[in-house]
């Protein structure tokens, strides 16, 4: 079956048919880097990378540009309360924010603008639309006319009546309408000096929404493919972004907009103000990176995701079974075409072209799991179904790494002396000495060592609780 998706602005599937055959121009919006990312931009994140993957794995040539925003009234006020330069808090958090994506797996962009790298194009961008009648000056800055764009509301499938009723926009002084907004915004005497441009405006910084305007057209041409981000942006951001682009430009921005679903956490949108608020960093000091990817691809990315502990520890233990199917299965010395025809393929692929379903593509993993610890041990089926599995989480980001090591990682203990306890373990069964045996085993579940035993010996891995 064809890739389907669900395009937000038709708000139905329709089947993929990019621009340019066997090649996908992909833009996603990034990060505004003043802080640590939360789990919001992981589940984003995640969410975009499987999709590229996807896209990949069926044989496109994806161009992937992902932005970051080193540039708005927050970093500024971030900055300054820091007593730090923009460029100093900025560069610091590209560092932490990579640091955390690497950990999750991502694929790195092919390209990762920077705002402030194109201000130029931004300011090309104001003039244009100025000479087409879709900017004007305000209290020194220089604004976009929303009525005057008959195409505004649509990404939302509101009209500016019922956004204005929608949004309860406040009127600011100097905007013909309330919805209005900025692209050009003058400097303020107090700001840093390294916030203010020179422009035709005067000096002053580009409005958030005009730098990704700018920077997809740069990069990927005036109508590209794939359009992406939370739900969060699809109003106002995305909603701005194509009227200055296909206001500019006089047509689509993207042929095809993608929005992935809320994070609540138990049950309540995460917020700050609620105090319920958690970075990458704070979940992975608790759970393996890939635990934490695992539990994101468990949800539709369209879909709201409850984020708790309670989820997070179900989600370790399924991937985890899914590495023990794996435990005598060596990583592959060389990969090896995946045979797409094959019952578990298949239907792996049947779920991803329906709109990227990774919990249906996840099913197909534990179906297959159970296929591989049915299979006799040693048998040339068994070593197919597990390199099937291998290959088919890989297209997940999962599954990469050496299954005993995985599932003994999480353990701090000396793995020779585990080996040694397991080895006396043996010994006093051998003696019949079988409380001796049982309280070997206890004290090593004691220090977060779980024993498996099977016709091939005992093995190990560390209890879920470390």
């Amino acid at each position: 079956m064809p890739l389907r998706i669900h395009d937000t602005l038709t708000r139905q599937l329709v089947d993929f048919v990019p621009l340019t055959p066997g090649q996908v121009r992909l833009y996603v919006c990034g990060m505004t880097v003043y802080d640590l990312c939360h789990i919001g931009h992981a589940r984003s994140n995640v969410a975009f990378d499987v999709a590229r993957r996807w896209l990949q794995a069926t044989g496109y040539a994806v161009t992937h540009v992902r932005n970051i925003t080193d540039i708005d009234d927050k970093i500024i006020r971030r900055a300054v309360e820091n007593s730090e330069s923009i460029r100093a808090l900025t560069g610091r958090m590209v560092v932490a924010m990579h640091e955390d994506f690497d950990r999750l797996g991502l694929l790195r962009p092919h390209h990762e603008p920077r705002a402030t790298e194109y201000v130029p194009q931004m300011l090309a961008l104001v003039s244009k639309l100025e000479d087409r009648g879709l900017a004007y000056a305000a209290d020194g800055d220089m604004l976009y006319p929303v009525r005057r764009f008959k195409g505004y509301g649509k990404l939302s499938g509101k009209s500016i009546d019922e956004l204005h009723a929608g949004e309860r926009v406040a009127v600011a002084h100097g905007k013909d309408d309330p919805l209005d907004f900025v692209l050009w915004k003058s400097s303020k005497p107090e700001e840093p000096d390294e916030v203010k441009w020179p422009s035709p405006y005067g000096l002053g910084r580009p409005g958030w929404h005009l730098e990704c305007s700018a920077m997809c057209q740069a990069l990927l041409g005036d109508t590209f493919d794939i359009h992406g981000g939370g739900a969060d942006l699809q109003f106002p951001h995305h909603e701005n972004e194509i009227a200055q682009s296909e206001g500019a430009n006089g047509v689509p921005l993207a042929r095809l907009w993608m929005h992935n679903g809320f994070v609540n956490v138990d049950s309540e949108k995460m917020s700050k103000s609620l105090g319920n608020f958690f970075t990458i960093r704070e979940v992975l000091a608790r759970f393996d990176a890939q635990t934490l990817r695992f539990f994101l691809l468990r949800t539709h990315y369209r879909s709201p995701l409850n984020y708790s502990d309670v989820h997070l520890q179900d989600a370790q233990a399924g991937l985890r079974r899914l590495y023990t199917a794996l435990i005598d299965a060596p990583l592959p010395a060389s990969t090896e075409p995946l045979n797409w025809a094959a019952p578990a393929p298949a239907a792996f692929a049947a779920a991803m072209n329906n709109d990227f379903g990774t919990p249906d593509a996840v099913a197909v993993l534990f179906d297959l799991a159970a296929a591989v610890n049915r299979a006799e041990p040693g048998s040339s089926l068994r070593a197919s179904l597990s390199l099937q599995l291998r290959q088919l989480g890989g297209v997940l980001g999962l599954l990469q790494d050496d299954a005993l090591q995985y599932l003994q990682g999480a353990a701090v203990v000396d793995g020779a002396w585990v080996q040694e306890q397991i080895d006396l373990r043996a010994q006093a069964k051998r003696d019949k000495q079988y409380a001796q045996a049982d309280a070997i085993r206890q004290a090593l579940l004691a220090k977060g060592v779980v024993l498996k035993d099977g016709p091939s010996g005992t093995t190990w891995e560390a209890s879920h609780g470390h």
